[in-house]
């Protein structure tokens, strides 16, 4: 309390000599300062207060009080242009950090490669074939084929002498047909008449991601299968095949066809093979559970092993299961003939040709065309080093295919996947496109966003603007966790329709016929280049033309350079070029002119705006938030 005294003493005789007013003044910004309107205590502050810092602050409190004044004091008309001057001084565009804060995209290094491709096509027609005048009729009639491939004109003949064949050729070229017709032309001409209470005389396999669910839960597939229906990727493969096989049989109606797959009770199953089914098509985790808890299934009469997609059946290691049905059809019949297609070599398939294969005859197309342009001494280098072989090995890629490759940093992926596909399924028009994704939860996520921008939804709340804004795109999906029925239909649908977006993951990676597919895009680098040669054999089939762009992040630049190790290769598509589309779009235009240039190199509202405007639109249904 006693040096409280002086101070008080101070501020008391400090006003003295300027009036009552000032002194009034003075007191009333102290108690302002000292006290807080909360009643808290008053901040702190850098010294030590003084008495003339306390004189001081009345001071400084009268001149704000006067610039507030003298601001308030100000005609509006000098307050509108103070602030006209102050918005032309600040920048009239704000470039979205979409655009900023990305890595550099490095320089595509190319080696220059040449790639192996097979001659799809022969001279030779089906009728040289010591073939069932029938049989030759429904192929030109029914199927519309007339001259055989390179794959058929090879493998039919030498599965008509009775040998076994491991066959490799590339995707879309005809490998279906080239055991199916030996096949039918074996069955119709069997001296006692097939009846369909002798059960199956041929069995054909194809592969399943079944596979790929067991090791991960460490289950056998008889535990796995236990009643219940597991996703598999080549439903749609057995379905294919099922198809071709009874168009095949038209003329031969006593020659009955099945298929057996998840996804249906096991008890129309059960009927069916009670009834009997002669040429027997499969998923592997279906037969076995059939083969352990179903009686009336039994290969005594069974000829023919046929394993489609031979690659996958043994890829990821299970011995065991195929060995079930390998014990079952030997201890049912002790000759048969078998045969294994695929359209890459990898280990599994020498493993499963030495277990199921006798004496075979080892066909393949590139692998003659390779030699060809070899010399003998580094043919016999080759077939030296057979393991070294196996790790290098060189895909065949369809003739009529270009690939491309395009750099994408990460935050640019999903509006660079938008104004692609505008580009090719909207303003060019006439594009039927396959998207291939990683995980089925990144499929449904893409197709709810794609389907809410891009088609419908907003759009036609804008469809008056233009007519190009109002055309219709169609997106389809296609995993492995949806249910039988709806896979069927949407196979179905896509198949028939000629334009349209399919959003899948590797179900339809293998196999599947799906006639006018013009564009395959891999929105995610597959695991290995063998997948990438399943994934892009989806176009560009039987001689027609295609397209697939690969879309990989600037860390995923040595991906390239892997292609090109297995004699892939593929030319570089520009981020920039695909973004410009998005100004073809109304909804995505900007409507009042700006002509300061953009990060980009062009005028902002030719490119960035677009981009920024399209992930506005594209980003909320994500629920996410990366523009400024």
């Amino acid at each position: 309390m006693a040096a409280a005294g002086p101070l008080l003493l101070n501020l008391r005789s400090a006003p003295r000599g300027r009036g009552p007013a000032a002194a009034s003044r003075q007191s009333t910004a102290l108690k302002r300062k000292l006290q807080s309107p909360h009643g808290n205590p008053p901040l702190k502050r850098k010294c030590k207060p003084s008495v003339s810092t306390f004189q001081k602050c009345p001071v400084e409190a009268d001149i704000r009080e006067k610039g507030s004044s003298s601001q308030k004091s100000l005609p509006k008309k000098q307050l509108t242009d103070n602030q006209n001057k102050s918005q032309k001084s600040k920048p009239s565009v704000k470039t979205s950090s979409l655009f900023k804060n990305n890595p550099e995209i490095p320089e595509v290094h190319r080696k220059a490669v040449r790639q192996v491709q097979e001659n799809v096509f022969s001279k030779d027609s089906f009728s040289q074939l010591d073939l069932h005048p029938h049989l030759i009729s429904t192929i030109n009639t029914v199927l519309k084929i007339s001259s055989m491939t390179s794959v058929q004109k090879q493998t039919i003949p030498v599965l008509l002498q009775g040998k076994d064949a491991l066959v490799r050729s590339q995707t879309g070229s005809g490998k279906t047909l080239a055991y199916g017709i030996p096949l039918v032309q074996s069955l119709q001409g069997m001296e006692s008449k097939i009846k369909r209470s002798d059960g199956p005389y041929a069995l054909i396999l194809v592969p399943t991601r079944e596979l790929e669910i067991i090791v991960k839960t460490g289950e056998t597939l008889a535990q796995c299968m236990g009643g219940r229906s597991l996703p598999s990727s080549h439903r749609e493969l057995a379905l294919q095949s099922f198809d071709i096989m009874q168009k095949l049989l038209k003329p031969f109606a006593w020659i009955v066809p099945g298929v057996l797959m998840g996804g249906e009770k096991r008890k129309s199953e059960k009927a069916r093979l009670r009834k009997g089914i002669n040429i027997l098509i499969s998923t592997p985790g279906r037969l076995v559970d059939h083969i352990k808890s179903t009686e009336c299934i039994h290969f005594r009469r069974t000829q023919w092993l046929i394993i489609d997609e031979a690659d996958r059946i043994l890829d990821l290691g299970f011995e065991k299961d195929v060995a079930v049905i390998l014990n079952a059809l030997n201890a049912g019949r002790d000759t048969r003939q078998n045969v294994l297609l695929s359209a890459t070599l990898t280990e599994g398939v020498t493993r499963l040709a030495d277990i199921s294969l006798n004496d075979p005859i080892s066909i393949s197309i590139a692998d003659e065309i390779q030699k060809a342009f070899q010399p003998a001494s580094q043919i016999e280098r080759q077939a030296s080093s057979s393991s070294n072989c196996m790790e290098q090995e060189n895909f065949a890629v369809p003739e009529k295919l270009k690939q491309y490759v395009m750099m994408v940093p990460s935050k640019l992926r999903l509006v660079t996947l938008a104004a692609f596909i505008l580009e090719k399924c909207k303003f060019e028009k006439h594009h039927k496109m396959i998207i291939f994704f990683s995980s089925c939860e990144q499929v449904e996520f893409y197709h709810e966003l794609l389907l809410k921008v891009l088609s419908g939804g907003l759009e036609l709340e804008q469809s008056e603007r233009s007519s190009v804004s109002s055309a219709h795109l169609q997106f389809l999906r296609l995993h492995g966790n949806m249910e039988q029925e709806e896979r069927t239909e949407v196979f179905q649908e896509f198949l028939k329709s000629k334009t349209g977006i399919l959003l899948c993951t590797d179900v339809a990676a293998r196999g599947l016929d799906l006639p006018q597919v013009t564009w395959i895009v891999q929105y995610n680098a597959p695991a290995s280049p063998a997948e990438y040669i399943h994934r892009i054999g989806r176009t560009a089939r039987i001689g027609c033309h295609g397209n697939s762009l690969l879309v990989l992040a600037p860390s995923e630049a040595e991906y390239v350079s892997l292609l090109a190790s297995h004699k892939i290769n593929v030319s570089e598509m520009k981020m920039e070029k695909v973004l410009l589309s998005l100004m073809k779009d109304d909804r995505f235009k900007l409507h009042r002119p700006r002509s300061k240039p953009c990060c980009l190199g062009m005028p902002c509202r030719a490119r960035c705006c677009a981009g920024v405007r399209a992930q506005k639109e594209l980003v909320p249904f994500a629920g996410i938030r990366r523009w400024d």
